[in-house]
């Protein structure tokens, strides 16, 4: 079973940043697209980024290009969501998920999620 452990979401005012980060233990990341997704309160779960097994250039929803940069590092089997700007909007549950393709809606596996709220 993949293991997929997010951690670093807390309270953070607007305008601010923050770093999430996603450990994959058991997880060869070359073989897999690795996305965040996040789910705010009453509304669907949504994806914010993905890095594609084939290589390292990531793809944003446009709600926050420009403001996120997602990055992984394979020999740690870590992922990384750096988050700046932060709106209201971008509160809400963050999930790492891995998928087959970016591209695919369902993702095969994802972790627990880390909250976060942006508020002041």
């Amino acid at each position: 079973q993949v293991q997929l452990v997010e951690s670093g979401g807390t309270l953070v005012e607007p305008g601010g940043s923050l770093i999430l980060s996603c450990e994959a233990p058991g997880l060869t990341l070359d073989y897999y697209a690795i996305a965040w997704l996040r789910q705010a309160p009453g509304k669907e779960r949504e994806g914010v980024s993905c890095i594609p097994s084939s290589d390292e250039t990531p793809t944003y929803a446009d709600s926050v290009k420009g403001r996120f940069t997602m990055s992984r590092d394979k020999a740690k089997k870590m992922v990384y969501l750096k988050m700046t700007g932060l709106l209201p909007d971008d509160a809400g549950i963050y999930y790492c998920a891995i998928k087959n393709l970016c591209s695919w809606p369902t993702p095969l596996s994802w972790g627990q999620g880390t909250q976060v709220t942006v508020s002041s």
